[in-house]
Parts: structure tokens; sequence; C-alpha cells
């Protein structure tokens, strides 16, 4: 590149800043440009320039965020919508039914119960198909929704065997005889066949998923005393200085949980009790790892408490007293030493059941997210694991396949688990095509009160599921800034490549006022992000 050219595109650049910075809410005008080989490489080079320039910037603090992000989950885009008079309707796990299936044309939407999920029905037999499930005021207004994607190995589309019920809750019908609507997730279905109707449109015969109920681990399955290091320390010094009634009674109580065991191992068959043992000599070596920095902690500190409450009782005692003192340290250690979980009742150790327990789970999952996304407050779920577990993955940014393997899952503890192995792996959002890195997990930016990722349709009917983020790497733009049915209003939306590629990847929203911030974001569709690596989880 000579001196006169690269001063020609560092003037078109200038140029191109000013104008983005003084846009002040009018609205763009789109035109077709004719563009000669040599501008288009001029375009490309800006293109990554600018998506430079954006990566370096820091992200938006809470005082200089002005968009309301309440109003990206209404879908302003899709004009004035009908609220249908439905009737929620919630199937009984194992029926059997026929409905309306929509293999969406945006490939990598996968919808799960409770997730919004928005549709511009453009075919015909389409629109047939919805007309028939709005029509009827009695019935339920369902649909099936269900993931396609390309086989690799055949290159032909290939539809997953797990969908989900969407209720319609809002419509619109257009001069063109199209419809807008907004659908809800309702509940897991398994696709058992489909088929086409005389008219064209694609029904299935679906088998409504019997989902679990959250558990809690068995409160009769372990001795009943909390672990010494989670008592109050105060009430640990005081109850190791006791009396010697007090040692007694404790001693006592050691020996009837002893005879309790005893009594528990007797009604075991020889076979039943070898796997107990050997369960709970599992138990108290997992417990013991977990536990042991607390307890090391503990004891460190209390010992230096009782020393010292001690030393205050005694003052300057005879030998005798000194000898009492000592005692009363040797029987602490004595009491931490014994196990502090006492001796399970159950095959498994203690460790084992957490695992399984929805409500741990939930409670860790939605630390996890309120650390690594922090919206929408997932605090509130908690108590419902199971509405927590289908929300979490709806709102996770994760690949399309990734998503789909946590709708296909049976179980919530099971979903939790997969999901808090992929909080904690997420870190670099890369290109599905050329694996290039396009951003990380810290440039998430929420556009959305629900979340990070979300559903969005344009106006020829294609879904897209896009993460919003502040900055990206390795971007390109392609063509001029366009305000017309933006997904966020007030941004005008420019097609983004992945500059190694040339593949699509998403777009760079614009504010069209100054007042309005962040002044630029980006947003990558969910079908081109690239699989996690299962060997980091």
């Amino acid at each position: 590149m000579d001196d006169e050219e690269r001063e020609r595109l560092l003037e078109r650049e200038r140029l191109q800043i000013q104008m983005i910075h003084q846009l002040d809410l009018e609205h763009l005008e789109v035109e077709e440009v004719d563009y000669t080989d040599e501008d288009e490489e001029a375009d490309e080079e800006y293109a990554i320039f600018l998506s430079q320039l954006n990566s370096s910037s820091p992200p938006q603090s809470s005082a200089e965020f002005t968009f309301d992000t309440y109003i990206t989950p209404l879908h302003t885009y899709l004009g004035d919508v009908e609220d249908t008079r439905h009737r929620t309707a919630f199937l009984d796990g194992g029926a059997i039914l026929n409905i309306p299936l929509f293999f969406l044309r945006g490939i990598g939407v996968v919808l799960f119960p409770g997730a919004t999920l928005p549709l511009r029905i453009i075919e015909p037999r389409m629109v047939v198909a919805v007309e028939r499930t709005i029509t009827p005021d009695d019935i339920p207004q369902t649909i099936g929704v269900i993931r396609i994607h390309m086989d690799t190995a055949t290159r032909r589309m290939k539809s997953a065997s797990v969908g989900t019920t969407a209720e319609i809750r809002q419509f619109r019908r257009l001069g063109d005889g199209t419809l807008n609507v907004v659908t809800r997730g309702q509940q897991r279905f398994r696709l058992r066949r489909s088929w086409n109707d005389v008219d064209g449109v694609a029904y299935g015969e679906i088998q409504i998923i019997e989902e679990d109920l959250p558990v809690r681990t068995p409160r009769d399955a372990f001795g009943k005393l909390a672990p010494l290091s989670n008592m109050p320390r105060s009430q640990a010094v005081s109850y190791t200085v006791s009396s010697p009634d007090s040692h007694v009674k404790m001693q006592r109580s050691k020996n009837e949980e002893s005879d309790s065991e005893a009594s528990f191992e007797s009604e075991l068959s020889l076979v039943e009790r070898k796997i107990h043992l050997s369960v709970v000599g599992s138990s108290y070596v997992h417990d013991t790892m977990d536990e042991s920095a607390n307890i090391s902690g503990a004891k460190c500190k209390s010992d230096q408490e009782i020393r010292s409450n001690l030393d205050s009782r005694t003052g300057n005692c005879s030998t005798s007293g000194k000898q009492s003192s000592k005692e009363e340290l040797n029987r602490y250690k004595n009491i931490c030493a014994y196990p502090s979980h006492k001796i399970s009742k159950a095959f498994w150790p203690h460790w084992t059941y957490r695992m399984f327990d929805s409500y741990l789970l939930a409670q860790r999952a939605a630390e996890m997210w309120k650390q690594i996304v922090g919206v929408p407050n997932m605090e509130s779920l908690v108590k419902k694991p199971d509405i927590l577990s289908f929300h979490i993955a709806s709102k996770i940014p994760v690949s399309e396949s990734t998503r789909q393997e946590l709708l296909d899952i049976d179980g919530i503890a099971y979903r939790l688990r997969r999901e808090i192995e992929l909080l904690e792996s997420i870190d670099l959002i890369r290109c599905k095509s050329c694996e290039s890195t396009i951003a990380k997990r810290s440039d998430m930016l929420v556009m959305s009160s629900e979340g990070p990722l979300s559903a969005y349709v344009n106006p020829d009917g294609y879904v897209h599921e896009i993460m919003t983020l502040y900055k990206a790497n390795g971007l390109a733009l392609i063509g001029p800034a366009v305000a017309e049915y933006s997904w966020f209003p007030g941004y005008a939306w420019t097609i983004a490549t992945c500059a190694t590629c040339k593949t699509q990847m998403g777009w760079l929203f614009t504010a069209r006022s100054q007042k309005l911030k962040p002044s630029t974001f980006w947003g990558i569709r969910s079908c081109q992000l690239a699989e996690e690596k299962r060997e980091n989880l």
C-alpha cells in the first residue's frame, strides 16, 4: 500500500467515524451502492480497523448505560401484536398427541420451557398451520418447535429427537397475508414420527416427557450434628471446657451412636454389610478432605482461645491446676479428631448425595451465574430447581449443539451439573468455521432483561439466537448501517463477518443518538459459535 492509498484510507476512516458520532435520532437512508473491487478492499480494511478499535474500548459502567433492557423482550420490531385468548395447558407426562411442527428456518435455535420465541410466518402452509391453531377458543393454542441442523456426515438437514411445545401468546395479521407471532415454551417432548398433511403442513406425533421432581439429601441418612468447623467459635469453646458431666453425656452419645450403627449393620446381609462398610470408609475420607482446611483453621484459632480462657481462669494457680487445663485441652483435641459427620446410615457417602441434591445444585448454579453473567438474577428461582435449570439453559451463552444437549438431558440434577460445568468452562468465544477467537467471557454485555442470549426473527422469517458483547475481535463489517427492523430500538445494525473465513458472525449495533449508551455493541449468532471442548470441562 503506497502513501497516497494509505492517506486516502485514513481520510475515509475519519469521515466514517465522524458520521457515526453525528447520528442523533435520525433515520438512515438505505440505498444500493455499486462497489468496485478496490472499494471493497478498502471497506474491509476499515471494518477490521473499526472492529479492533471497538475491542480496545473499556466496558460500559452502569452510569454510562442508558438503554432500557426491558424493551428488548417486547420485540417491538414486530409491530402491534394482539394477545390471544389462550388457555394454558400442561399435559401429563407420557401423553401422546399430534400437533403442527415448526422446523425453524433459523439454524441453531433451541427452545426451552419458559423461554420466549418470536416467529415471522411467511410460507402459506405455515400460515395455515398457525391459523388452525389460533382459531378455536376452547383448545390450547400449541405448536411443536424442534431444532434442525446440518448432518456433517450426510450433508443433509436432520431434526433433533427432543423438542418443546410452544403456546401462541400474541399474533398479528399483516396485509400481505403473513403473520407475526410471539410464543412461549411449555413442555419438552420426544418426536415419535412426522408427516405432511394434504396442505403440506408438517405434523408430528409427540410424547410429552415426564419431568422428575426436585430432591433433597435425606435428613435421616446422616448424623444430626453439624461439622465442628461450622459451629460458632464461642459455642465450640464453651462446649470443650464444659464440666465432667457434659463429657460423660457426650461419651454416652457416642456409645449410643455406635450401638445404633451396630444395630443397623446387624440387619444387613453379608454383601450389603461389605458395601456399607466400604462406603462409610469412603465417606470419611471424602468428608475429611473437604473439611480438613476448615477444621485445621478452627482448631488453631480455638486452641489459642482455650489457652487464654484457661489461663485467665487459673491465673497463677498450682501445678495441679495447670495439669487440669492441659487435660481440658487434650479433651478438646480428641473431640476434633472424632468424625464430625457421625456414621452414615446410607449406602453412599455424603458427597454422593450432594451430587443429586437439586436444591444444593440450584444454589451453586445461581451463585455462579451471578458471578459470571449477572443478569437476570437467578436467586429467586433457587427454590424451584426445575424452572431454574431450564432458565439457565435458555440463556447460557454456548453453542447450539450444547444447548440441544441440555434440552435432551433427563433429570434436574443432571442438567444443573452440566450447566455448572459449562459456567466453569466458559472462557473464549470462537468462530465455528475457523476456530478464530472472537471474544472472551468477560466481554459479554446484557442488552436484554432476559440475559445475554435471546432469540430474534428477521423480516424473512429466519430466527437467530444472538449473544451480545461489548467488544469483539477479528470481525469485518459489510454494507451500510440500517435502522429499519432493528431488534434493539434506537440502534442501527451492520452485518459482521469473520475476517478470517468470511462467515457471517452477526451484527454490529450502533446507537443513533449520542445520548444512548452503549454507543456500540456486537450481536453474535449462537449457531456460529464453536462447540465447547469437553476435555476442558
